[in-house]
């Protein structure tokens, strides 16, 4: 049978309020004397008595829990993110749950509705990024919310993010810098705020050193390797095949460089290879790849402090952080084969 405040007190030979106020370290608050709390905290720990966190959650309107929502939990990427959400959120106090979407707005409304449900404190959310109601009905309700890696720009709540425009352009201008004028990009999915924004440095980079777009070389449309995979092949196969590819994420670098390694094609001698997210394979492959790398750390560990910085009211309004990216280069990235260079 559980411990309850009732036998702490009877043992202890004070009241149940007594009890209650030196285990919530309120003794100061309500001048309870040394002696009296060494009773309470001694009777306590001959019982081995342990709260009930649930009952006091329920009781104080709080659990002291944090939800994380995620796209697609395989992605070295969005798992490193949750690592370190995690461990922040652990030191200040907090624990973390996690739900997967992959990448599907159906199972994305579900999970935000359960942890309502469940009485979650507040929720980091990396979104799919397509409609934004769910969330705002969980601003609305007095959650705190923090968007982290994708956003939306109508909504007036706290994000962490990277400036995709600005890394993505860097890339493309790598690869141009490097003699290339048919660039492919593989997507993640299209229409989201990091993929919008990655695509419009892609095109912007284009502009500027007067290369012509060819919607033919835009293609993609999820994170997954299996998308890297099946665009590469389809690049590949046309009749004037890209001299360059740019993966938007790691997974879809994965693929890529599974469908050149099938077609016999080296990187770079045949088609140069550069990544947004810098995974931590890229430096260790027989090529290495060049990244634009995303700083993790921060980005993590940014979005949990500002949650709890707003469950605790240490935040009154909303605040987005956008961090650099940083282009890595290493070898997998050369001019075009002499056939293909003008």
């Amino acid at each position: 049978m559980a411990v309850t405040l009732n036998d702490i007190a009877d043992l202890a030979g004070v009241s149940v309020s007594t009890v209650s106020r030196v285990l919530n370290k309120k003794a100061d608050e309500y001048r309870i004397g040394a002696d009296t709390r060494s009773r309470v905290l001694g009777a306590a720990e001959e019982l081995n008595y342990r709260p009930n966190q649930i009952a006091r959650g329920l009781r104080l309107n709080e659990t002291n829990t944090i939800g994380i929502i995620i796209p697609d939990i395989s992605s070295p990427f969005f798992a490193y993110l949750i690592r370190r959400v995690q461990n922040t959120a652990h030191s200040l106090g907090y624990t973390v749950v996690v739900c997967n979407t992959d990448e599907t707005l159906e199972q994305e409304i579900e999970h935000v509705n359960v942890m309502y449900r469940n009485r979650v404190d507040g929720l980091i959310a990396m979104p799919v990024g397509k409609e934004y109601g769910h969330y705002a009905e969980w601003y609305e309700r007095g959650r705190p919310l923090v968007l982290l890696d994708r956003c939306f720009d109508v909504m007036d709540v706290s994000s962490v993010v990277v400036d995709n425009f600005a890394g993505s352009k860097e890339a493309v201008e790598h690869l141009i810098a490097h003699g290339h004028r048919r660039i492919g990009i593989i997507q993640g999915l299209p229409g989201t705020y990091a993929e919008t924004e990655r695509l419009r440095g892609y095109v912007a980079a284009l502009e500027e050193h007067g290369i012509p777009e060819d919607s033919a070389l835009v293609v993609g449309g999820d994170v997954r390797e299996e998308n890297g995979y099946m665009e590469t092949k389809l690049l590949l196969a046309a009749d004037e095949r890209p001299t360059a590819l740019f993966a938007t994420s790691d997974l879809i670098t994965l693929g890529a460089l599974k469908a050149l390694a099938e077609e016999g094609l080296s990187v770079p001698s045949d088609v140069s290879l550069i990544m947004f997210d810098d995974a931590d394979f890229a430096p260790y492959l027989t090529c290495p790849i060049t990244a634009i790398r995303q700083p993790k750390e921060l980005m993590g560990e940014m979005a949990a402090k500002l949650l709890v910085e707003e469950l605790k009211g240490e935040r009154k309004s909303s605040k987005r952080i956008v961090l650099t990216t940083q282009l890595i280069v290493r070898d997998s990235v050369a001019s075009p084969p002499p056939l293909h260079r003008e």
